[in-house]
């Protein structure tokens, strides 16, 4: 049983990659640091590391769609619009 019905190209491996790369990360600083107690922050919601990874990805999900449905490629500006939100997040939320 092969994957040759998907398409996997080396930016989907790249994405998925990426994915498994901040759940390790994430993983290996709560081993470092344990607790990460909830935080409250300028949107009233209080969140965890995970919470904000979690936003950030999304948000970057749709930073990337909005960005291709508006502007199309490249999407180096998307990349860069979408690390700053999720510093953001990670700094304010």
């Amino acid at each position: 049983m092969g994957l040759t019905w998907m398409a996997w190209t080396w930016h989907t491996a790249a994405f998925f990659g990426f994915i498994a790369a901040c759940l390790a990360a994430m993983t290996a600083w709560e081993l470092a640091s344990p607790g990460g107690a909830p935080r409250r922050g300028v949107l009233g919601l209080d969140t965890t590391r995970g919470d904000r990874l979690f936003i950030s990805l999304l948000g970057a999900a749709y930073i990337f769609l909005l960005w291709l449905a508006f502007l199309g490629t490249p999407l180096w500006g998307a990349l860069a619009l979408s690390l700053v939100f999720a510093f953001c997040v990670f700094r304010w939320v």
